[in-house]
């Protein structure tokens, strides 16, 4: 049995997607994608019945709000959000970010709404 090892560039992976709130999967590995996303302005509030997340800050600053305060996470910091926790994503100047999620995760959460979309491979 042959292994495929893939790199990844993320600079490259980034420059082919312009819109924002859409993620775009990059990988997967047991039954977690990983995802590239590029946000700016606000969110909407929402959260994850079973699903925890990943944000990771590649570029940019993300704050996330939570209802009782706010993490606030510059260039290479990241935050792990626990399912059930709702919070709000909100970037003042483009951000780029790494998400990690498992492959059930919608962006929504349990919300739907004309944000609502499902991931695709790029």
């Amino acid at each position: 049995m042959q292994t495929v090892l893939n790199k990844v560039n993320l600079a490259e992976k980034f420059s082919q997607f312009q819109e924002y709130w859409r993620p775009k999967i990059v990988g997967e590995l047991n039954d977690v994608c990983v995802k590239l996303v590029k946000l700016k302005g606000e969110f909407v509030w929402h959260l994850h019945e079973s699903e925890d997340e990943l944000f990771l800050v590649v570029k940019g600053r993300l704050v996330i709000k939570l209802r009782d305060g706010e993490i606030v996470l510059n260039e290479g910091e990241f935050a792990i959000l626990p399912h059930g926790v709702e919070h709000c994503p909100v970037a003042e100047d483009e951000a780029q970010v790494i998400l990690l999620e498992p492959k059930t995760t919608l962006n929504t959460g349990n919300v739907r709404n004309e944000r609502t979309v499902e991931a695709e491979w790029i």
